[in-house]
């Protein structure tokens, strides 16, 4: 029988922060599995060939799994026959995945399809299903049109979400990117919404249903059969409603029935606000302040670049070299991930540049003993030769003794001096 696993991931799908995550889960299938991707999700874009073929290449290279793709971008443009084809991969998958793109896409997709129930009964008699960023948006009773609010300029409005989570008793707005940061200048928190917008959200729910916010880089992980609730990856998990929180934090374990009772509690709190009230986000806020990061990359490559310019301060060629590896490693480990981003870009840069600020050093370290000491000897040479005129004979042997312990054998020739450094 398969295990029954449902993970829930903030973002970083694809990144070497969720490797140990996604081992473990394709460490409980049963050996002949069957996973599969849906690109569903980033279905419109043009380089989706281009994003399902990294994440492949991913679960290849840094899980050694095997993952094939379950396509289905466009539902308008499929046969009935491709529809049912689709649906049935689905249903004979033992792992399933879905990442990146826009949820209410995908919904609008997935409307033709018995997605909602596959997942259900996935979920409840056996399989894993890994959702992540726009796709984990889906999968409880509402979802944001996170790009049509904060590209297009649409008011805040929540739509239909599968509520597959329904199926174990999660009344839920799941919303990933939870602690964005790269607003700098502006609120981009809870999956770009800010905090004004989310709680304008939040007056649309369900008087019952709870938001579960998912940090960047951060997941849940629900094992039914272990009846156990982890949080994985780097930050934190936020359970509100009504101006009440729980936090739980990477590393956390509880029951399940745990984990659904601080759901049940925090949506069945008194609000701690009236609903006529007007709204002051900073405020109601006040204690949500964000934790994130721009990016993992971008700090781990700030931190490279400070060692390496120290131990190039200090001529250490070992831990120069050690950092030049280590970036060119992260940045290997980092190439499969699916973000749409220039940051690989800017960490091959800056390796380059640390190269290229090796080369003064590289071009000194190649030159021999001779190269060094030719300008030293000749001098030395020259003041010998006046000695040898003024015939300061003991000078004269003086420079000729020390030259010899260093190597440099002086003759005196009818011609003058000669000299050879014995390397």
């Amino acid at each position: 029988m398969n295990r029954r696993i449902l993970i829930l991931l903030g973002s970083g799908e694809t990144s070497p922060t969720m490797v140990k995550t996604h081992r473990e889960a394709f460490s409980a299938l049963p050996k002949n599995y069957k996973a599969v991707m849906l690109d569903t999700p980033f279905g419109f874009q043009e380089n989706a060939p281009d994003i399902s073929a990294k994440a492949i290449d991913y679960f290849r290279s840094s899980i050694g799994a095997k993952v094939t793709l379950a396509s289905m971008r466009s539902a308008t443009e499929a046969s009935v026959l491709e529809l049912e084809n689709f649906a049935n991969t689905l249903r004979d998958a033992n792992y399933i995945f879905a990442g990146p793109g826009s949820p209410t896409y995908a919904l609008s997709q997935w409307a033709k399809t018995p997605i909602a129930s596959i997942l259900e009964d996935k979920t409840i008699n056996g399989g894993v299903v890994t959702f992540s960023s726009a796709a984990v948006l889906t999968l409880g009773r509402y979802t944001i049109p996170v790009y049509e609010i904060y590209k297009v300029g649409e008011a805040p409005n929540l739509r239909d979400g599968l509520n597959v989570l329904w199926a174990l008793g999660l009344d839920v707005l799941v919303i990933p990117h939870f602690n964005n940061a790269e607003g700098n200048n502006h609120d981009t928190r809870y999956c770009y919404m800010g905090a004004s917008r989310l709680r304008i959200l939040e007056s649309q729910m369900n008087a019952t249903t709870a938001i579960v916010g998912i940090d960047e880089h951060t997941g849940i992980v629900i094992d039914l059969d272990q009846n156990q609730v982890e949080i994985v990856g780097l930050a934190t998990v936020t359970i509100m409603r009504h101006g009440s929180t729980k936090i739980l934090r990477a590393g956390d374990k509880m029951r399940f029935d745990e984990f659904s009772s601080y759901i049940r509690e925090i949506a069945n709190k008194t609000p701690a606000f009236e609903e006529s009230e007007p709204i002051k986000p900073e405020a109601f806020f006040e204690a949500q302040q964000p934790n994130g990061t721009t990016s993992l990359l971008i700090d781990s490559l700030a931190r490279h670049e400070e060692r390496f310019s120290v131990a190039l301060k200090m001529r250490n060629a070992k831990e120069c070299l050690n950092e030049i590896l280590e970036l060119d490693k992260e940045i290997f480990e980092w190439v499969f991930d699916t973000l749409e981003s220039d940051e690989i870009d800017k960490a091959r840069t800056s390796m380059r540049s640390m190269i290229s600020r090796l080369a003064p050093i590289l071009e000194n370290g190649f030159l021999t003993k001779l190269d060094h000491l030719r300008g030293a000897i000749e001098a030395l040479v020259e003041v010998r030769q006046t000695s040898r005129e003024q015939k300061r004979w003991s000078d004269s042997d003086l420079i000729r003794d020390r030259l010899a312990s260093i190597g440099v054998t002086v003759t005196d020739t009818s011609n003058g001096q000669a000299w050879e450094l014995k390397e």
